[in-house]
């Protein structure tokens, strides 16, 4: 709550003085070429590569760790959350559990999203979290035992989710795959260069590695 206060206090300044006191009150390690915008980053750890950007009206908050590869982004509007470690009663069974997000290079979460990183969400380089409203929700309450449990959703390499999606706790998109719109995914699949969609999502079709969207060295689509 502290953090949060004070970013709110320091959100008048320009950013070169903002970003100086950030990495002094709070040791956030920021890129000199690294930008935050009008948002709110109360999280214990923060890493921006060089480039890395966050966007005006973005909430980031309980999180351990909130990491960015050089030249990723997380656009406006986003609410990012997690349920903190060390709490005497939820998740005592998880002792390993990470509140993380991590997010390679040039890869994107654009506008209006909700990510529930309690169990840990990690988004491979070059990917996409595309359109807006998809929900990342990594913990639930286990019903056989009547308590909160989460584990990690990941997002492989160059991989694509198109927009209005749900990834459930335990979710894996495999790398260079693709997401469709409004898809429901709960569970871990392995097989690369596919096409997942549905409720819940099933592999539909095997993609061409060949994909010019696979290749880029370069986060920016024309």
């Amino acid at each position: 709550m502290l953090k949060a206060l004070v970013q709110l206090a320091l959100l008048p300044l320009p950013w070169f003085l903002r970003r100086l006191l950030l990495r002094g009150l709070f040791g956030y390690r920021i890129h000199p070429r690294a930008r935050i915008g009008l948002a709110v980053v109360a999280v214990r750890r923060l890493h921006l590569g060089d480039g890395a950007s966050i966007g005006h009206f973005t909430i980031v908050k309980g999180v351990e760790l909130l990491e960015l590869g050089d030249h990723a982004s997380i656009g406006r509007g986003n609410w990012i959350s997690g349920f903190p470690l060390g709490h005497p009663r939820h998740f005592v069974h998880q002792p390993e559990r990470r509140n993380d997000l991590v997010i390679g290079a040039h890869a994107h979460v654009t506008n209006r999203h909700l990510l529930d990183c309690t169990g840990g969400i990690a988004i491979g380089p070059f990917s996409t979290l595309a359109g807006f409203s998809t929900q990342i929700l990594t913990h639930s309450i286990d019903l056989t035992t009547n308590r909160q449990s989460s584990q990690p959703v990941s997002i492989g390499a160059y991989c694509f989710v198109g927009t209005d999606c749900v990834l459930l706790a335990g979710a894996a998109l495999p790398e260079r795959s693709v997401l469709g719109a409004m898809s429901l995914l709960n569970k871990a699949y392995l097989e690369v260069s596919h096409l997942y969609a549905g409720v819940p999502a099933r592999p539909v079709k095997g993609l061409d590695p060949q994909f010019a969207y696979f290749h880029r060295v370069d986060g920016y689509v024309q």
